[in-house]
């Protein structure tokens, strides 16, 4: 969402895609037209639900890899001027968050949960794919029971509707759980993707991992928790500490944050970044509005959450609905087309690139 190095040759098309379609999938999400998911077409438009985030914070992990080096993590001085815009932008992104929480309106902002996961990206910048990649497999098996135990202690305190407990354990994207979804993204971000063989590895393991994670799942919920679908460890923060039900790491429905969720989310979001990259050489013209809506993806999404609070404002039953989300999604891709050829980068992406850019004493390209 952050990595913008101009609208030039340095930009990834395909990834400005997959940013584009997660921008347009959580419109979808907020405007309400997802629901239960299943074999019927009618129900197909609820894929946004849950994946769309998911697409968009592995994207973030994307994005520091692409800050810090590429295929070569960056060392020595490179390496502290990598942290150094990786942090302004995070300043900036939780800055930009909180502007949007104080607008009060039915989102869930994600951006601040984002900037936290830009600087708990710090000591992760040096590893190799296979050690992301293992370290994403741990958060995703070890993240949801401690999570739950968390809530459990923090409920005992308290404290769990604190800003930063929301932030970290229990609020709607756990930064604690929502790390393994950056960490994959680091890894992918740090392999070639130009290349058609890491393409292909990538559509398969992403295959791979999300039939795992939602069979598992689906299986899980059978034997465990009488084929109900859990809500995830939140289940358990009302529970006493150390009191514990295996039914509530079952499942992997949307933003439940089960093992299973991550791992076939994660996967989900892989496959569609394996697919997006491949897109976006095969059909560069037909894709560009979308990849115009990545490109400018921070904009674009503060500029919908002022939208609908402008529009509740007016009609509380207002930005409801299939119809809206079309409505959204059609403005948003022109807008952001015309404002691309026009203009280059967003408003605020020209903002995170300027400002970090300086603080790194870096020239900004373009």
């Amino acid at each position: 969402m952050t990595h913008d190095p101009g609208t030039g040759r340095d930009r990834i098309a395909g990834l400005d895609l997959a940013r584009g379609l997660a921008v347009l999938g959580m419109f979808g999400a907020h405007l309400g037209i997802s629901g239960e998911l299943s074999v019927d077409p009618a129900s197909w438009t609820a894929v946004v639900d849950g994946r769309s985030s998911v697409l968009f914070a592995t994207l973030a992990g994307v994005s520091v890899a692409l800050l810090s080096g590429r295929t070569r993590p960056a060392d020595g001085v490179d390496l502290v001027r990598a942290r150094l815009r990786i942090a302004v932008r995070a300043a900036w992104i939780f800055a930009i968050g909180a502007v949007l929480e104080w607008l009060d309106t039915f989102v869930a902002i994600i951006l601040g949960v984002y900037a936290v996961l830009f600087v708990l990206a710090w000591p992760f910048l040096r590893w190799s794919p296979r050690r992301l990649l293992a370290a994403a497999g741990v958060v995703a098996v070890a993240g949801p029971p401690l999570n739950a135990f968390l809530g459990q202690v923090l409920s005992v305190a308290d404290a769990e509707s604190h800003y930063v407990a929301e932030l970290l354990v229990t609020g709607t994207y756990p930064a604690m759980l929502w790390l393994a979804f950056l960490l994959a993204g680091l890894a992918v971000g740090r392999l070639d993707l130009a290349a058609t063989g890491v393409r292909a590895q990538l559509a398969g393991l992403g295959a791979a991992a999300a039939v795992v994670g939602y069979g598992g799942g689906w299986l899980s919920t059978r034997a465990l928790a009488g084929g109900v679908p859990s809500s995830g460890p939140e289940e358990g923060f009302a529970s006493p500490v150390g009191e514990w039900e295996p039914a509530w790491l079952t499942g992997a429905e949307p933003h439940s944050g089960t093992t299973f969720e991550i791992v076939g989310s994660t996967g989900f979001a892989v496959l569609v970044i394996a697919g997006c990259l491949v897109l976006a050489d095969l059909v560069p013209v037909l894709v560009a509005p979308l990849a115009a809506v990545g490109a400018l993806a921070l904009s674009v999404y503060s500029a919908h959450i002022v939208v609908i609070w402008a529009l509740t404002a007016v009609d509380p039953a207002a930005a409801q609905g299939l119809g809206d989300w079309v409505l959204f999604a059609l403005c948003a891709t022109a807008t952001a087309t015309v404002w691309r050829a026009r203009l280059g980068r967003g408003p605020l992406e020209r903002l995170l690139t300027w400002s970090s850019t300086r603080a790194a004493a870096v020239h900004p390209p373009g």
